[in-house]
């Protein structure tokens, strides 16, 4: 999400938090759900911003650094060959 994005959620939240405000100074119990929607419009948007963001960034991370690959060492090599041996005859 760019910075452009987060501006404009945080100015829905913060006129959303005016608009709810003026409708309780004012006794106006539209303004004030109409203001309380606007602000949790804003709140929900920048966190699914968020969210989105640390998704991205841990997908690029998981693309740089791979899983170490499982190498058997010395023993279990030698005990499957055997296996393998046993299991023919």
């Amino acid at each position: 999400m760019n910075n452009k994005d987060r501006v404009e959620d945080k100015v829905k939240d913060i006129a959303g938090r005016v608009e709810r405000q003026a409708g309780e100074w004012t006794g106006d119990a539209n303004a004030q759900v109409k203001g309380a929607a606007k602000q949790v419009e804003g709140k929900v948007q920048n966190a699914w911003g968020q969210a989105k963001d640390a998704t991205k960034k841990a997908a690029a991370g998981a693309k740089v650094s791979k899983p170490p690959q499982s190498v058997p060492d010395d023993a279990e090599s030698r005990e499957s060959t055997e296996e393998k041996r046993s299991n023919r005859g």
